[in-house]
């Protein structure tokens, strides 16, 4: 069985990338042709990611499978289990695995916006929290997981040693790594992994810092604002000056994704995992600078 922490080993950077299911198949074509121009540099995985309330979900088993078929690179699932049941959770993985596919970036997801004066309310016999999806998980064997971890909190947590405690409830039930929310201040991410070091994460479970080079400004704006990472001043200035220039702009986000990871493989991490977009120029571009 293939495993995550597979990946990580002393003296060797793993590179692993992120996509996620296009609304057609042109789409799908040009991820495809976009993975195999990345596969030069021998990735760890790829991830393919998943809708809230599982609004991708037959998307993402098919895509997942095209991507493991079509390019030969090791490809790993994202799995939300918001809305979900236990039942239907077992049916969807045990159909991956069978098809080759173990590695699961398992997820709590998103509730859905629901009229006003709804609540929502969980399945019957489902799950709450992305702990009790690990735990699940584990239950049912066979696969490894990868959680997400949150450098500068998670936008629902009340504070960030309350995002760390709900961390380790996943890691305590069985994640094998953690996969970071993308963030652009690498003193976020330094700070994060002591943190958590120190509330009990053990040092046998990679950290893997999330790494987006973006693309345009008001792109990256709305991304932010979804998922609460912060621009620093001076990415975002540099940006604004060239956003009437498309490909400037790109490159400033370039030059800033190269600077980042330049650091990190300084200080030691076990591996990176781009954000990619869909796209491969600029992931390209900044795995050749190191």
């Amino acid at each position: 069985m293939v495993k995550f922490s597979d990946f990580y080993r002393p003296g060797r950077l793993a590179y692993s990338f992120e996509v996620y299911p296009p609304k057609d198949e042109t789409g799908v074509v040009n991820l495809i042709a976009a993975l195999k121009r990345l596969a030069v540099f021998k990735p760890a995985f790829v991830s393919v990611t998943y809708g809230a309330m599982g609004t991708t979900r037959d998307l993402t088993h098919d895509l997942a499978l095209r991507v493991l078929k079509e390019t030969g690179l090791v490809t790993a699932f994202h799995f939300t289990c918001v809305g979900a049941d236990r039942d239907s959770v077992k049916s969807y993985v045990n159909r991956l695995k069978t098809a080759g596919i173990n590695l699961i970036v398992a997820l709590r997801g998103d509730a859905p916006v629901l009229e006003p004066g709804r609540t929502y309310v969980r399945p019957a016999n489902g799950f709450s929290y992305a702990n009790e999806l690990v735990a699940y998980l584990k239950e049912i064997d066979g696969f490894s997981i990868a959680v997400a971890g949150y450098p500068e909190g998670h936008l629902e947590a009340p504070d960030k040693e309350t995002d760390l405690r709900n961390l380790r409830r996943k890691v305590d039930s069985g994640a094998d790594v953690v996969l970071t929310q993308l963030f652009f201040d690498n003193k976020d991410f330094f700070d994060f992994v002591a943190r958590a070091r120190k509330i009990g994460i053990p040092e046998n479970v990679p950290i893997v810092p999330g790494i987006m080079p973006i693309l345009n400004l008001k792109q990256i704006e709305k991304i932010t604002k979804m998922c609460g990472a912060r621009l620093p001043k001076e990415l975002s200035d540099n940006l604004a000056k060239n956003q009437n220039d498309p490909e400037a702009m790109r490159k400033v986000g370039v030059e800033h994704a190269i600077g980042q990871c330049r650091e990190l493989k300084a200080r030691g991490v076990p591996g990176i995992h781009f954000y990619t977009l869909n796209r491969s120029e600029s992931t390209g571009e900044v795995i050749s600078a190191l």
